[in-house]
Parts: structure tokens; C-alpha cells; sequence
């Protein structure tokens, strides 16, 4: 439905002699490419003219050393734990399941029991460009319930006309972080592909807030297709997130922040919020305390202070993140 149109493009373009005439490969693909965006409004669709260009082929999961695993994984996640006992995760690669399963151990070691017992966390995406697939369950569940299990995402392969549905994990790893406690997702303009799905199921899953830029607008998987007999490749994004919530997709137009703030700005704002969570309990109860012993009507001011803390404890107030927001939800 994307390529309506493309026909015609195509036939208009081959009729273009300046387009014939152009000598430098370099530069028709990057002709090309322009008109591939302009007519189907995608710019993740790319030409380009590689004589040099080698397919890769994904490696083996080769058996490493501990002590190797243990200093992959410090290199790629930066695991600390900031005043006011706030978790703080920086995830540049989103890793797969497999890959899970076997740094699972010192995963829980060296990341997951030092910021589990945290009140609350920051998972900074602002530099996450790659990842897998099956690694979005995986992130997912940690911040969900066991039971029920949620459906987050639907995945559509087109080579293979076959749509994947992912769904929350019964069991993980190690304990989970829990829905309770307030959880926040650091994004910028440079935020890529897996990253943005994780990021998409929270966010509509109303489990976290998203702050800082909108997103790249990526996708979960490009093919890289040769032209005929030619050094010209096509890079085609192939499959394509639906989110059950929604039934939209967070590629070519990115997620956007609850909160929209510079990406360096990201974490101290996610700070400031978190700061203000700690004050709500207090805040909700001092407001049904004030309703309750001077309503009008006794009974329903104590009803009220009843709702106001269970609003509180089920985590209804996770999502507010100015004094403003909370003084409207309050009233």
C-alpha cells in the first residue's frame, strides 16, 4: 500500500536523462535513494553502491570465558545506583535471549541484584542503537506481573508473510522490579530500532515514562538486497511492529516523549520527577486527611481518604511527573 505510485516514479525516472547521465555510481545512488524517499516517504529506505560490500553472517554464540562475559557486559551496560537510592541502567545493545540464557548468572551478579532493591529506576536509552528481537519480551517482563500474561507486540515479516506475537515471560531470571515502583525510559534522537520497541510497549503499557527527544524512527529489521548484476544494494526495512494497544507502529516516526526535554537533559529531569514520587504519599495523605476531617459529609470524606491511598498504593500516581499534573489529578 506503501508503493502506489512507484510504477509510475519508476518509468518518469528512466526517462530522465540527467538521472542516465550521471557517471559517478556514488552520486546516482544518492539521486536514487532521494527519490526513493520523496515518493514513498520512508527514509530508512537507502541506495547505495558498495563493490566492496560483504554480506555478514551472524557468528556461532562462541564459548567465552567468565570473567570475559563479565567485562562484555560492563562495556555495553552501565549499572549504578544514584542518591535517593534510584536504579540507573545505560543499555546501548538490547541483548537477545539466547545471549540472556547465558549471561543470565552475571547478569544478576554484576547488574540485577545491585539496583533490584532500588524505589525506583531510569533505563537510559539515549544511546541505544541495536539490539534483538527477542530480547523485548525479555526487558518487558522484568516490569510487568507474572500473571496474566500481556500480549506487547506484533511483528510482520514480509519475506516470510508470517506475523510473530510477543508476549510477557511467566518466568525470568531473577526476581522482577515489579509495577509498583515509578520506572523511566531516557530516549534522544539517536535512539534505534529494539530500543524504541521496549520503549513503545512501556510507554502504552503505562508502565513508564518516556523523557527526553523523539526517537529515530527505525525499524526491528532491514534486508540489504542486490540490485541485479551490480554493486548497487537496496537497504529495505522488512518487517514492521504493530502494538496491540495502539495498532500503530513507533518506525518512521519514532516514540514520543512523555516529557519532551534535550537528551542531556534527560536524567536530571528524570530525577527531579522521581524526587517528587517520593513526596506523593505524604501529599495524598495530608489532602485526604484535610477532606476527611472537615467534609461536610463524614462518611464520604472518609471514603474519599479510602480511594485517595488505594490510587497511591496501586501506582496510579506513577505516571505524573510536574506539581501541576499532580495538583489536577488531586482536585
Amino acid at each position: 500500500e506503501r508503493l502506489t505510485g512507484m510504477e509510475e516514479t519508476i518509468d518518469a525516472a528512466s526517462s530522465n536523462t540527467e538521472i542516465l547521465s550521471i557517471p559517478d555510481p556514488a552520486t546516482l545512488a544518492s539521486v536514487l535513494t532521494e527519490g526513493v524517499k520523496n515518493t514513498i516517504g520512508d527514509s530508512r529506505v537507502k541506495v547505495t553502491y558498495e563493490p566492496e560490500y560483504v554480506p555478514a553472517v551472524p557468528p556461532a554464540m562462541p564459548d567465552i570465558p567468565p570473567e570475559q562475559l563479565a567485562a562484555m557486559i560492563k562495556a555495553t551496560v552501565k549499572a549504578e545506583v544514584l542518591d535517593g537510592n534510584i536504579a540507573y541502567l545505560k543499555i546501548q545493545h538490547i541483548i537477545g535471549e539466547e545471549m540472556a540464557q547465558k549471561v543470565g548468572p552475571l547478569l544478576l551478579e554484576y547488574i540485577w541484584d545491585k539496583v533490584l532493591p532500588t524505589s525506583a529506576m531510569v533505563l537510559d536509552f539515549r544511546s541505544a542503537i541495536s539490539g534483538e528481537l527477542s530480547g523485548i519480551p525479555y526487558i518487558v517482563s522484568y516490569y510487568t506481573d507474572p500473571e496474566p500474561l500481556i500480549h506487547i507486540d506484533s511483528v510482520y515479516d514480509r519475506p516470510s508473510d508470517i506475523t510473530t506475537e510477543l508476549w510477557s515471560m511467566p518466568t525470568l531470571l531473577g526476581k522482577r522490579y515489579g509495577t509498583s515502583k515509578p520506572l523511566f525510559v531516557l530516549t534522544s534522537k539517536n535512539t534505534r530500532g529494539v530500543a524504541e520497541d521496549v520503549a513503545y510497549c512501556l510507554k502504552n503499557l503505562k508502565r513508564a515514562t518516556i523523557i527526553g527527544e523523539n526517537t529515530a524512527g527505525g525499524t526491528v529489521k532491514t534486508n540489504k538486497i542486490k540490485v541485479g548484476d551490480t554493486d548497487f544494494y537496496v537497504s529495505v526495512p522488512v518487517a514492521k511492529s504493530i502494538n496491540p494497544i495502539t495498532g500503530k507502529s513507533w518506525e518512521v516516526h519514532g516514540v514520543a516523549p512523555d516529557v519532551e526535554v534535550a537528551a542531556e537533559d534527560a536524567l536530571d529531569i528524570a530525577v527531579a520527577i522521581i524526587k517528587l514520587h517520593t513526596e506523593l504519599p505524604g501529599l495524598v495523605q495530608a489532602a485526604a486527611t484535610l477532606v476527611e476531617d472537615n467534609y461536610a459529609f463524614p462518611s464520604i470524606g472518609a471514603d474519599l481518604a479510602d480511594k485517595l491511598q488505594a490510587a497511591v498504593a496501586s501506582g496510579e500516581y506513577n505516571l505524573i511527573s510536574t506539581k501541576d499534573e499532580l495538583k489536577a489529578k488531586l482536585s
